[in-house]
């Protein structure tokens, strides 16, 4: 790792994240079969973004999965360590597979900035959601690229012992330390969503609009798979989640109800909010639209009883 570094690399605590290692045999085919994505298809040192999905191809976990030479990592949220285990034990008879939570003895920190890579000594080719091994400080970091926040990221597993010092360690060499508040701004702004927050079970796999990163169309059956393929074929889905950006002044709170900015149709409703940090005041938003409002630059108003207030939806990325 190098000693020095003159652009600024920020560094995130995120070591409450969910982490299950998946070992034996059948893991890659019994993983596959609850996966949107093609996790057949990953050769160690790569990964993928990808959706559990129940029966009915809604949405109970958003993760990322690693391999490695001898397992598969899932890597979530906080809390969601018991909820996908039970979820893939409930239907392991006699495959020759391991859930193993790693929660409470693994942390991770998340470094993201121009130089991130460089200073990690990483292959600046390193694809999304690829993953090497590394040792710095005297500690073995499992760096895992996964671009939550709109450009190259990199989450660092470690035991949970040495999150504390390692991050300390970072801050020695020039790396900034980045609040929890400031990545949630920054993953709203990036339009990255958060189960729990911009997912629940009641959403459809294609309404969270990570189809391109989340979705194989032409992988093997999967729990889910027959209602995500109906959908498909359907062309679109009656909602999907945007990224709004609010006037200032505006107030949205997770939950308003969103009309069209020209008239009462209803049009949606906010999930995530977070003001920007610049000088404009602006309000950054998550929120799921009906497909005539999902357009970018389409304006919709906050339902509020005293003002108009007023936002744009944005690009998708």
């Amino acid at each position: 790792m190098t000693e020095t570094m003159t652009d600024p690399v920020t560094v995130y605590d995120l070591s409450d994240r969910t982490q299950i290692e998946l070992t034996g045999a059948d893991r890659i085919k019994f993983l596959n079969g609850f996966s949107t994505n093609d996790i057949k298809s990953l050769q160690a040192g790569g990964g993928c973004e990808a959706f559990l999905t129940n029966v009915k191809g809604r949405v109970l976990a958003h993760v990322f999965v690693f391999a490695t030479a001898n397992s598969l990592w899932i890597d979530t949220i906080p809390g969601q360590e018991t909820v996908i285990i039970n979820h893939l034990d409930r239907y392991l008879i006699r495959e020759d597979v391991q859930l193993n939570g790693r929660s409470q003895e693994r942390g991770e920190l998340f470094l993201t900035g121009p130089v991130a890579a460089q200073l990690l000594m990483l292959d600046p080719e390193l694809p999304p959601f690829g993953s090497v091994t590394r040792e710095a400080f005297g500690v073995p970091l499992e760096i895992r690229r996964a671009d939550i926040l709109g450009s190259p990221g990199f989450l660092l597993s470690v035991p949970r012992s040495v999150v504390e010092s390692t991050r300390h360690s970072l801050l020695g060499i020039g790396c900034i330390a980045g609040s929890a508040e400031e990545f949630e701004t920054r993953r709203i702004e990036a339009g990255f969503p958060y189960q729990g927050r911009d997912i629940s079970d009641e959403n459809l796999a294609q309404e969270v609009a990570r189809t391109r990163q989340c979705i194989s169309f032409t992988k093997g059956c999967y729990l889910g798979q027959e209602p995500i393929a109906r959908l498909d074929a359907m062309g679109h889905t009656n909602r999907e989640l945007r990224r709004i950006l609010f006037d200032a002044g505006s107030d949205p709170t997770p939950g308003a109800s969103l009309r069209s900015g020209d008239s009462d149709d209803e049009a949606g409703i906010v999930t995530s909010v977070a003001p920007l940090k610049d000088p404009t005041g602006r309000i950054a938003a998550l929120g799921y639209l009906k497909t005539k409002f999902g357009r970018a630059d389409t304006r919709v108003r906050l339902l509020t009883l005293d003002s108009a207030c007023y936002g744009v939806v944005q690009a998708t990325s």
